[in-house]
């Protein structure tokens, strides 16, 4: 019987996701992510190398898929809205890409796989240039920077919003979010910030 490889090292990646998104690079265990994905250890150093290749490949999975899954549809302020509220339900449903780059800030001290990762990035950055063209690079930049991040506060700091608002009422969070990133890209444009 042939061994699928290619299911295999998705075996392999959605275990390790759950695992240091869990736990984070030092205290994720390289045997509990074989464990999980029930694959032998010996494939991990097969596929990956090691356990940073492996956070490697597990992260930049995460965020590749996330900002190529979300195009930006639309043209304006409202497209961007648009896809921060996107990006919202996806870092809200898949808490795993928020958590991994929370721990990557904490533990690599350098961002993994940022050459991929920058180029996903960079194509992002050219899909808001392309709804927003007035937008300068670098404003663009800032813009998706911004939008990630706050996305990504949502669910790597789920007790700040509780602390603050009493509540974990997602809906004014999403709402919030695309509410600000309308009004950034609209301030970027040098629009006013009330829609006519």
């Amino acid at each position: 019987m042939a061994w699928d490889t290619d299911a295999t090292r998705e075996k392999l990646l959605d275990a390790a996701i759950t695992e240091f998104s869990d736990r984070g690079f030092s205290g994720a265990r390289i045997h509990q992510i074989s464990r999980i994905s029930g694959c032998n250890r010996e494939r991990i150093y097969f596929y990956f190398g090691g356990k940073a290749e492996l956070f490697e490949a597990a992260l930049t999975r995460e965020l590749v898929t996330a900002l190529d899954d979300l195009p930006i549809v639309g043209s304006g302020p409202v497209a961007i809205a648009d896809f921060a509220g996107r990006y919202f339900d996806l870092s809200n449903g898949r808490p795993s890409l928020a958590r991994l780059t929370f721990w990557e800030g904490l533990e690599q001290g350098h961002p993994v796989g940022a050459e991929t990762r920058a180029l996903r990035a960079a194509n992002k950055v050219s899909e808001i240039r392309d709804a927003l063209p007035a937008l300068s690079e670098a404003a663009a930049e800032d813009l998706l920077l911004t939008i990630v991040t706050l996305c990504h506060a949502w669910v790597s700091s789920p007790n700040v919003p509780l602390v603050i608002t009493g509540t974990p009422d997602e809906e004014r969070r999403r709402a919030s979010i695309m509410r600000t990133s309308e009004l950034l890209a609209r301030d970027a444009l040098g629009l006013p910030s009330q829609s006519p």
